[in-house]
């Protein structure tokens, strides 16, 4: 990787003061996606993918409703809009496009024009290519777990809601990088995306590997009940702001538990429900987090900040994107989407949730 994103160390020591949690340690790699243009030999978010030109692009064979919701725009238009957004001043002139984006709109009005040409898309549109969301290579990420000799990672999405979650329908490939030969240059695009947040921007990554605890809500009622013990962190010698006297496992969810953001591995992060174990469908294996797909990387307080963010981080943009939303990604209600995969078998079928 190009750069190096570091996570600044806890305010305390966990473990120390709660050497019960020791055992619920897991590893995770933070992916730290930031903007840029990345290659299909790259592991990336929103990327293109070293996809072989001889294999059939995926498709979503859903039915996809076209109600209209105000949001619809293809993924050529959304992507203009924010290369606009990013050159915005208060001070300045309109923004304009160079003369390469200009003839990029005008390409895509015309195929949008000939896709209208061909009569209206109907109550459905079926099937849908999907969108690339995540590249992952084995030599960038160490956690993955994948089937034979694959070393890469593919996920990609429909990026239209579906019944009944609301939420993309997701894709998830394994593959061995050596045996991609030529490589598909140009993927098809769906005519549409619901919303401006199902279409990731590229960004490259800086992983980076970390140890995680569990999000509160995953502990047991009485490790629950432990971490409300105030007396018990002043025992343990740990320096937290009085204002948390009254709520002690707060400072725990917001500082110590599970790291915000894009991230592989590690523990999940609840809110919209509680905990809500996933079985395989085929062996009925629990399944396990591999993937965290984030709507931001970090939130209010700024305590997950890389340190070499730390500036930006109070910058309202950086790169044309809100520093704390690199990827201009928004699931649920800015929330996060979770791939799980099968322990017992990384090629039995994943799922995925909204929390």
């Amino acid at each position: 990787m190009s750069f190096v994103r570091t996570t600044p160390p806890r305010p305390v020591e966990v473990t120390a003061v709660f050497p019960e949690l020791a055992p619920l340690a897991r590893p995770a790699i933070r992916l730290h996606p930031r903007p840029g243009s990345p290659s299909v030999s790259d592991s990336s978010v929103g990327g293109p993918l070293l996809w072989p030109a001889g294999e059939p692009w995926p498709h979503c064979e859903d039915v996809h409703l076209h109600v209209d919701t105000g949001f619809r725009q293809s993924p050529t238009e959304v992507r203009l809009r924010r290369i606009l957004s990013s050159r915005w001043s208060p001070d300045g002139p309109a923004p304009t496009l160079t003369p390469a984006e200009e003839a990029l709109k005008k390409r895509n009005a015309a195929w949008l024009a000939e896709r209208l040409e061909a009569g209206p898309p109907g109550p459905a549109e079926c099937p849908v290519p999907m969108l690339p969301v995540a590249q992952l290579f084995l030599r960038d990420v160490s956690l993955l777990r994948p089937p034979g000799q694959a070393d890469l990672l593919q996920i990609l999405w429909c990026p239209y809601e579906h019944d009944p979650n609301y939420k993309p329908a997701t894709a998830l490939f394994w593959r061995s990088a050596a045996e991609v030969g030529d490589v598909l240059v140009t993927p098809p695009e769906p005519y549409e995306a619901d919303y401006p947040g199902y279409v990731p921007e590229p960004c490259l990554l800086a992983p980076e590997a970390i140890i995680e605890y569990p999000n509160s809500l995953d502990l047991s009622p009485a490790l629950q009940e432990m971490l409300e013990d105030w007396n018990r962190w002043q025992a343990g010698g740990a320096d937290v702001d009085s204002s948390y006297a009254a709520y002690p496992r707060d400072f725990y969810s917001t500082h110590l538990g599970n790291a915000p953001g894009w991230k592989v591995g590690g523990w999940p992060p609840w809110g919209r429900t509680d905990p809500y174990p996933q079985y395989c469908a085929v062996c009925e294996a629990q399944m396990i987090p591999l993937l965290t797909i984030a709507s931001f990387e970090w939130d209010g307080d700024k305590g997950w900040v890389p340190q070499e963010d730390q500036a930006n981080a109070v910058s309202s943009h950086y790169a044309g994107q809100d520093p704390s939303q690199p990827t201009a990604v928004e699931v649920g209600s800015t929330d996060n989407m979770q791939i799980y995969v099968c322990p017992t078998s990384p090629e039995h079928p994943h799922t995925d949730l909204i929390q």
